[in-house]
């Protein structure tokens, strides 16, 4: 029965939104692979804040199914410079997005949110139903609520229109064709960049936001891909899944593996006046496992190493890095 679902679905019309993006690029690759039709919208051409023209897309592209991962991400810095935006822009992309791909009859829709939805203070591992006990870490909330409305518009859409939405929450992602900008990267990258720029610069020091105590989960974005067109394939259910490795680092032993790996031997200060974000993220992924087979299968250090290469041969900048960029 489930070879049979998959079969099915696979002659669907996928219509990716971010499918240009860092983990849209992978999602797109791994549902080609399997002969699904994919069409990804070019913000160029749509934008998804604007109902009108969410109305035109899915008339020009007629999906079966929808994965919308279109949303304006970035590490502390940026989301401290702009909550509005991140609230606002991410709400109503999910908003326009779902209404309009109900009135269009779309048959399956896969909302991606994030693990900064959790609340500041979620017992570890973080389990799916811990979602709603408190407020997210101040500096992330209004992103991390902007996407939780993705999972009360599903359910509630389920209930009263049969509505088939599912959503999922992955942890900070990483890999090749991440985001190594420095005003608007996550920890990885950022740390990648600033660690290879003060190698090339002959700098001693390297200096990091917070104290380096918070812990973080990460999972390699083909991970998360494959885990993404899983549960497209065979999930069902209204209940939010979580997507990771059920493992976590410190800042500080990740920013000390990175610097070995980049070659850097320098010393690392932590700034204790900057923020640290949440003090821990480590989710419980036995829900993934045992309603649709996922379950994270990329070594840490592997991903890392290809993450490093990738970003020495694709983004190697001389650029100095400026002093406020958080990480």
């Amino acid at each position: 029965m489930e070879i049979m679902h998959i079969l099915v679905m696979q002659s669907r019309r996928i219509l990716v939104t971010g499918g240009a993006g860092f983990l849209g690029t992978y999602v797109v690759g791994e549902l080609q692979q399997k002969n699904y039709e994919v069409h990804v919208p070019l913000h160029s051409d749509y934008d998804l804040r604007s109902r009108a023209q969410v109305e035109q897309l899915l008339a020009a592209t007629k999906p079966h199914c929808i994965i919308h991962l279109a949303a304006v991400v970035g590490g502390i810095g940026a989301n401290r410079r702009s909550p509005g935006t991140f609230f606002f822009d991410n709400a109503i992309m999910g908003i326009h997005l779902m209404e309009q791909a109900r009135l269009a009859g779309v048959e399956k829709f896969v909302s991606v949110g994030t693990v900064c939805s959790y609340p500041k203070h979620t017992p570890v591992p973080f389990h799916e139903e811990s979602l709603w006990d408190g407020y997210p870490e101040e500096t992330n909330a209004p992103y991390g609520i902007a996407k939780k409305l993705a999972l009360v518009q599903g359910q509630a859409y389920r209930q009263q229109y049969g509505f088939n939405a599912i959503y999922l929450i992955p942890v900070n992602l990483f890999g090749p064709g991440d985001n190594f900008d420095p005003e608007t990267s996550h920890v990885i990258p950022a740390l990648i960049y600033k660690f290879s720029c003060a190698l090339c610069e002959r700098k001693r020091e390297v200096v990091l936001w917070g104290d380096g105590m918070p812990t973080r989960e990460f999972l390699y974005v083909k991970d998360a891909a494959r885990a993404l067109v899983l549960a497209l394939e065979t999930y069902e259910k209204p209940d939010p899944v979580n997507i990771g490795t059920g493992k976590e680092i410190s800042i500080r032993e990740l920013a000390e593996v990175i610097a070995a790996e980049v070659g850097f031997t320098g010393k690392i200060v932590w700034d204790t006046t900057k923020p640290n974000g949440q003090p821990r993220r480590r989710l419980d992924t036995a829900r993934a496992l045992r309603e649709f087979g996922f379950q994270a299968t990329t070594p840490f250090i592997d991903g890392l190493r290809a993450t490093i290469q990738w970003y020495a041969r694709h983004v190697a900048s001389h650029t100095p890095v400026p002093a406020n960029v958080a990480v």
